[in-house]
């Protein structure tokens, strides 16, 4: 349980760190005049989490296959897997860089929102695009780090660059007067600062490894095979995820705009347990990578055992929370009271789902760490295709918005479901 807890704690700092940036956001946002503000980062920070979400896989597949490379100490793996992933993210960042135009565009044709939040939407998409190369490569350095067993660094860089953002979003919104555009640059700011910090870290402790560093290594074709298939599972599973949380908040906009911002607002407390919980799914990531490429089995079995005991314990605690503070939290992101009334009216969706939400983050991590690829791209994709969706149109009509929860609570548990019985055979048959 020590070895768990010291990867887990610096884990769930850094995960806390994230919601905590995009609430600060969402709470600044929707304090000033115009609640159209507060959906443009609604839309925005959808558009990004489709793009950036995508490219998930150069953290999560960096840190199962980082971990094994560690647990069968080669450290030329260990090296390459952090070349190839670097050298994917710095060129899909210019990529996406050359392709802000059409992409914006595909976007505001795909999500019905008001003509004013689209204009604001799509004035913060324009400036936050340029992040992207800075962006990608943090994910590199975040999952090659926890691979090495090094919760810490991850912790220092998040939590520097999630601060930094904050405090420039602070910065350009109250100083010098803009509204979302302000968080844009915040955020463009911060990740180019944090990418320093990431080479700094890097350098400081591991510039060992570059010595073995070889071209042919990191450009060998079997490697590269390997490397691309367990990131293509992870790339099209994050990919059905992003479309659930992108149509869920496209079909809210549909709504209009205040049921767009309540809905929002509680998806967030959502993500905040997701971030939670995820520190110890991120400590699973590294535990059972190292313990798969030592090939130890029973030590495998326990750190999942103690895995869960941790991650339900959590969550019940985000439930008691959500329960007791109800209209007190829902405040701490805006001040308009019609926004925080029809919150309070599907608040239940959020205040009794951690523990069920916690199962399916839990094993994403120990999966993860397994390079079990396959069945986690499966699960998510049936979940949001046969799950999902067709829930939501059963009931759309009939219940209106509180069909969108429902069909998220359904996700989550066939989600859970699904993960659980395949485990046996690709957890536990090492």
């Amino acid at each position: 349980m020590k070895q768990i807890l010291k990867l887990a704690v610096p884990n769930i700092l850094t995960n806390l760190s994230v919601p905590l940036l995009s609430s600060v956001d969402t709470a600044v946002v929707g304090h000033l005049d115009k609640i159209s503000y507060l959906g443009a980062i609604a839309i925005g920070s959808m558009i990004f989490n489709f793009i950036y979400w995508g490219f998930g896989f150069l953290r999560m597949g960096t840190t199962g296959m980082t971990a094994i490379g560690f647990g069968k100490n080669d450290n030329t793996e260990t090296a390459s897997i952090s070349g190839r992933a670097m050298v994917i993210a710095i060129v899909a960042g210019i990529f996406l860089i050359l392709l802000r135009t059409p992409i914006n565009d595909l976007s505001f044709y795909l999500v019905n929102a008001s003509p004013e939040v689209e204009k604001y939407a799509s004035q913060y998409f324009y400036i936050r695009i340029f992040a992207a190369p800075a962006t990608l490569a943090i994910y590199v350095f975040h999952g090659w780090f926890l691979g090495m067993q090094n919760a810490k660094y991850p912790l220092i860089l998040l939590v520097t660059v999630n601060t930094l953002n904050i405090l420039f979003n602070l910065l350009f919104i109250y100083q010098f007067g803009m509204k979302s555009d302000g968080v844009a640059w915040g955020t463009l700011v911060a990740q180019y600062s944090g990418l320093l910090l990431a080479v700094f870290l890097y350098l400081k402790k591991y510039s060992s490894q570059l010595r073995f560093f070889k071209f042919e290594s990191i450009f060998h074709i079997e490697e590269l095979k390997r490397f691309f298939k367990i990131n293509t599972d992870i790339f099209f599973r994050t990919l059905a995820l992003i479309f659930t949380l992108s149509f869920f908040t496209a079909e809210s906009a549909q709504f209009g705009d205040n049921v767009l911002a309540a809905n929002t607002i509680l998806l967030q407390l959502w993500i905040f347990l997701s971030y939670a919980v995820d520190g110890f799914a991120f400590a699973g990531e590294s535990l059972v990578g190292k313990y798969k490429g030592e090939k130890n089995q029973a030590m495998l079995k326990t750190v999942v055992k103690k895995l869960f005991l941790s991650g339900f314990i959590i969550a019940i605690f985000f439930t008691l929370v959500y329960l007791l503070w109800e209209k007190q939290i829902l405040y701490l992101f805006t001040n308009d009271k019609a926004v925080v009334e029809l919150a309070v009216t599907y608040f239940l969706w959020t205040a009794l789902t951690p523990v069920i939400n916690s199962i399916s983050f839990l094993w994403d991590g120990i999966y993860i760490g397994a390079t079990a690829t396959a069945p986690m791209r499966n699960t998510m994709i049936f979940s949001a295709v046969f799950i999902f969706l067709p829930t939501y149109y059963l009931f759309k009509d009939s219940i209106g918005n509180e069909a969108l929860w429902l069909a998220m609570v359904l996700f989550m548990i066939a989600r859970a479901i699904g993960l659980t019985l395949t485990s046996k055979k690709y957890i536990f048959n090492i």
